[in-house]
């Protein structure tokens, strides 16, 4: 691509994700359910929003260290004290079960429906056990279910993220090993990223310990620090081992939202206004990737997919996760209705689905356009029905009020 070429294609991505996000604010609805459509229909009728020629080898290490600022800021919302007795409980279940239970469901009615073979079914099963902050955190907000189940579901999203995105790496590699002792090597490898990413997040929680509380960086320059130290660690990281930058981002933000001593940026506007740019620019880019030609035979059996997580996987996870707990029943039938992927699913299906295609293993070219649309599909149904799902079921909270400014008024 030439320069101009260049520059027109980063001009329409960047005023594309804030413009999709104004817009979704002002209805108030999901930015996602914007951003995948606008993405995609740039990348049809542009030649020049085209991530792989702008950005060429750098495109995936670019997405990877987006998402470990996205998830280290998702992180710094996840205070532990707010999680304990049954809530605990059910977290654990949702990760412990949660994950197991989404990973063969997914693959197993994505694998029938999308006619894939049996490895590019367990690829796309891991793909889809991710949700995430960034289409959790703001479905939440708006319909506001209490803070039981923010908690609960914003906990599930942001620990889930990191874990699927490694599952998702140690099978490819798995797959691309193909020798007999490739689960083994697949058990020890994943205990080996989740403890390398485990210790790189510690590493950046002590620097930004000396930073924050020693040095005692405020303002811009404390958000310059957070963000360096998230991006030199995750990367680091991540030049060690594929995607442990990514549970290096999501330990230092949990350690540093429960830390003593360390003060962050009260509100974080700027690391905030980082994070949705990311999220926009990610969207878009990963969804111009996709291509019409793609879609064709995969809509309807992806739709397919999308109603069976739904209705089947997510509500039998649901109930597995919170038998015998003192979540209400109107409680359960929310976290049973909320499951929407997000930006770590994209990432992680831009990452493998060309090496596994090139690898000569059946279906793998349609795990792109697969994943594509069961994002676009679980944002708008748990986006949209989240909200009046909150108010039938009565869970829904009043709207905070505005503070009200205090003018002393003249004698």
């Amino acid at each position: 691509m030439s320069a101009s070429q260049i520059f027109a294609g980063l001009a329409l991505i960047v005023g594309l994700a804030v413009a999709c996000q104004i817009i979704a604010a002002r209805l108030g609805i999901p930015a996602i359910i914007l951003l995948l459509p606008a993405g995609f229909a740039a990348g049809t009728l542009t030649t020049v929003v085209n991530p792989d020629k702008i950005f060429g080898a750098a495109f995936p290490p670019l997405v990877s260290l987006a998402v470990a600022i996205i998830l280290f800021d998702g992180g710094l919302d996840l205070v532990t004290t707010g999680l304990a007795g049954d809530s605990r409980r059910v977290v654990r279940r949702l990760r412990g079960w949660g994950i197991p239970m989404t990973w063969a469901g997914a693959g197993f009615f994505g694998g029938l429906l999308l006619g894939l073979s049996s490895k590019a079914a367990i690829m796309l099963g891991a793909i889809l056990i991710v949700s995430g902050p960034t289409v959790v955190t703001p479905i939440l907000r708006a319909a506001r279910p209490g803070k039981r189940l923010t908690t609960i579901l914003g906990f599930e999203g942001t620990t889930v993220d990191p874990i699927g995105a490694i599952i998702a790496v140690v099978v490819f590699q798995a797959l691309k090993a193909g020798h007999e002792n490739a689960v083994l090597a697949g058990v020890a490898g994943f205990a080996g990223r989740i403890g390398l990413g485990v210790v790189g997040g510690a590493v950046g929680v002590a620097v930004l310990w000396l930073l924050l509380g020693k040095l005692r960086l405020t303002g811009i320059l404390a958000t310059q620090a957070i963000i360096a130290t998230v991006i030199t660690v995750a990367g680091l990281c991540d030049a060690l081992q594929d995607d442990t930058g990514l549970v290096a981002a999501i330990t230092m933000g949990i350690v540093l939202a429960n830390l003593r001593g360390v003060d962050l940026p009260e509100g974080r506007p700027f690391l905030k206004t980082v994070v949705q740019l990311a999220i926009g620019v990610l969207f878009i880019s990963i969804s111009a990737t996709v291509t019409p030609a793609s879609l064709r035979g995969v809509f309807w059996p992806a739709l397919g997919l999308v109603a069976l997580l739904v209705l089947l996987v997510r509500p039998a996870v649901a109930v597995v996760a919170t038998v015998r707990t003192s979540l209400t029943r109107k409680e359960r039938i929310f976290v049973g209705s909320m499951d929407p992927r997000g930006i770590v699913a994209a990432s992680t299906a831009a990452s493998f689905s060309a090496p596994l295609v090139a690898l000569g293993i059946g279906g793998a070219d349609k795990l792109l356009p697969a994943t594509f649309l069961v994002i676009v599909g679980t944002v708008a149904i748990y986006g949209l029905a989240a909200t009046p799902l909150a108010s039938a079921l009565s869970l829904r909270e009043p709207e905070p009020e505005p503070e009200k400014s205090h003018v002393e008024q003249p004698p």
